[in-house]
């Protein structure tokens, strides 16, 4: 694999080295010695899957709240997503900066979100399928979010969202003191 610093601090884009011959290829996707390797959470505890009938459906941002907060290794498995990352970290040099990516079948690639981040996506194809590995278990009273169009952060969306949630969208706006 491939370890991919991104803009935000401790985000990674991950990539799969393959290994081809002609049956196709052999990649591996995680490695608990690789991701402490790079100084990355390698528990993972929880995996979970999102199907997304039509393109144009925005899940998101969600993250847990202390003391149940999440790191998340977040790949497509079928279609295409862009998939959206906010660090809420007040401490962090990059409070409130978004990363994006194009996360597809195709490229396979996956996102490390760390602990502290908010985490949504944006379907760009119908049938699209997005598998999360979490390291925290799901405690429904610490989860949270905030809104995928709130002006504290300016997310560039490359695609206007046509179906999101009542919760997903009724988030209020954000405040330094809000996660």
């Amino acid at each position: 694999m491939r370890f991919v610093p991104l803009p935000l601090a401790g985000a990674f884009l991950i990539e799969p080295e393959p290994i081809s011959d002609d049956r196709g290829f052999f990649a591996r996707t995680f490695c608990r010695e690789e991701f402490a390797a790079h100084g990355l959470d390698p528990s993972l505890v929880q995996c979970n899957i999102s199907f997304n009938r039509k393109k144009g459906t925005l899940r998101g941002m969600h993250f847990q709240k202390m003391p149940y907060e999440e790191t998340k290794v977040v790949r497509c498995t079928q279609g295409k997503v862009y998939d959206v990352m906010i660090d809420l970290r007040p401490d962090s040099g990059t409070f409130r900066k978004w990363f994006g990516a194009e996360l597809s079948a195709e490229n396979r690639r996956a996102l490390y979100i760390p602990r502290g981040f908010a985490h949504g996506f944006l379907t760009l194809t119908d049938d699209a399928e997005v598998l999360y590995q979490m390291s925290e278990f799901f405690h429904p009273e610490c989860a949270a979010g905030v809104r995928w169009n709130d002006p504290a952060f300016s997310i560039d969306w490359p695609e206007k969202a046509v179906v999101i949630s009542e919760r997903d969208a009724g988030y209020p706006d954000f405040t330094e003191t809000a996660p």
